[in-house]
């Protein structure tokens, strides 16, 4: 299972969760990657958990040990690109979601989610489903 992955929030919670699966998944893999949006999207779900510091503690030692990629211009193109794309099927998905792809289509990268609506974005986005 070689390649190159950028892990979506769910796969990213599934990481801190300890989960076998998805480590020995991502112990194969050639390149992996996280999107800064998903990083924000864990540091909101932290701030409204009960552990709120543990789990700041927990997303910071992931950033820490992450190469993460943000939002530029290219992403911004691939947003809109993938939004009209899903507009004219009549098949948002949600506007984070988006972004996410947005970056994986950018960088060449392969998706890896637990989120079936991300396959609508296919064939633009490749994807994984761990």
């Amino acid at each position: 299972m070689n390649g190159r992955y950028l892990l979506d929030t769910s796969i990213l919670i599934a990481l801190l969760g300890d989960e076998r699966e998805v480590k020995e998944k991502l112990a194969q893999a050639d390149e992996v990657f996280v999107p800064s949006v998903a990083i924000g999207e864990l540091y909101y779900g932290a701030w409204k958990s009960q552990r709120v510091h543990e789990n700041l503690a927990h997303i910071d030692e992931l950033v820490s040990e992450s190469t993460v990629l943000g939002c530029g211009v290219e992403a911004a193109r691939r947003y809109g690109e993938i939004k009209n794309a899903l507009r004219l099927k009549g098949r948002p998905i949600p506007e984070n979601d988006l972004w996410i792809a947005a970056i994986a289509v950018e960088h060449g990268l392969t998706l890896t989610t637990r989120d079936a609506h991300f396959s609508e974005v296919v064939p633009l986005l490749k994807v994984e489903m761990w």
